[in-house]
């Protein structure tokens, strides 16, 4: 395989497109597919050639470790060592929008490239029907980031991707839209607590509830887990973020009972509102690079995650 310009196939949801999709990433090429989150950009993550084709396709920093898509839990557990905290999470929260960072086990025959050298890793079970039946076929471990040029917003659409890497990737396997809308929440353990290293798909309170405890915040500036870059799922227009008015020339990316160029969710309802989130920032970016305004978001519940992307689509561009 080569990083040139290649023909993308898109893939129907059928028993043909999965497993044309399986056998492809068994063979070391790039699959994208949808999970309840966002789309991902799968490789076999025992195949060093193909993982460095995801930071090739994507212009990814190599500093920046991917997650390792597993059917289940047991195959989870052959690849990192789960403390009780861990097994508590996994069995409660998988499958589904839940990452976990764990300690590498030795001789999982991963690529270095995944865990970008920590020995940690990063792991989850996704819950979509479609990306179980693709992770089943191929028989594979599948390190999979969401499926968009580094940086840029996340596709919850085969369409977003064909937009962003048609010509660098083999097939897009086409689930139709995201559920979910926001990448999965992302947790790691130290000195026997649950850490929050990425808010996401499934809220804080609902890890908490589980935990009986709170979880701490990861408040070093090291990369530990995806998605921490700083400026991060941008749009090509500047982001100014809780706006309550509009300055000259802004278009308004709403939230709750206001006239908006687009409205997250007019109800306030933060569901509806993660899962357009990318949708609309897509939209927006195609019509036009005049800066964009967002109305305030509730900072609780999935509102950490769609506050969490905002911010790092309004932080200054590297």
């Amino acid at each position: 395989m080569t990083s040139g310009m290649i023909e993308t196939q898109l893939l129907t949801a059928d028993k043909a497109g999965i497993a044309q999709a399986a056998k492809l990433l068994r063979t070391g090429a790039l699959v994208s597919f949808p999970t309840e989150t966002v789309y991902g950009l799968g490789a076999n993550a025992r195949n060093d050639t193909a993982v460095a084709r995801i930071f090739d396709a994507k212009g990814r920093p190599h500093f920046n470790p991917l997650i390792v898509h597993l059917p289940s839990v047991a195959a989870a557990h052959d690849i990192a060592l789960f403390d009780d905290l861990a097994d508590r999470l996994a069995t409660a929260f998988w499958p589904g929008p839940l990452t976990l960072v764990l300690p590498l086990k030795p001789n999982t025959g991963l690529s270095p490239l995944v865990s970008a050298g920590l020995d940690t890793i990063a792991l989850r079970v996704p819950e979509h029907a479609l990306a179980q039946q693709v992770l089943v076929a191929a028989g594979v471990p599948v390190a999979a980031p969401s499926a968009n040029p580094s940086g840029r917003i996340s596709p919850t659409k085969a369409g977003h991707v064909m937009d962003g890497l048609s010509g660098r990737i083999e097939a897009v396997l086409d689930g139709g839209p995201c559920g979910v809308g926001v990448e999965s929440t992302i947790v790691g353990f130290a000195n026997g607590q649950a850490v929050l290293l990425r808010p996401g798909g499934l809220p804080v309170e609902a890890l908490e509830a589980c935990l009986g405890t709170p979880l701490t915040v990861h408040a070093s500036e090291d990369i530990v887990a995806p998605g921490q870059l700083a400026s991060h799922y941008a749009p090509d227009a500047p982001v100014r973020l809780n706006a309550e008015t509009l300055r000259d020339g802004e278009r308004l990316l709403g939230f709750g009972p206001v006239q908006a160029d687009l409205n997250l969710s007019p109800s306030g309802d933060l569901v509806e509102a993660a899962a357009n989130l990318f949708h609309h920032l897509h939209a927006l970016d195609a019509g036009g690079d005049a800066p964009i305004a967002v109305s305030p978001i509730p900072n609780h519940g999935l509102g950490r995650a769609i506050n969490d992307r905002l911010r790092r689509a309004a932080a200054p561009r590297g």
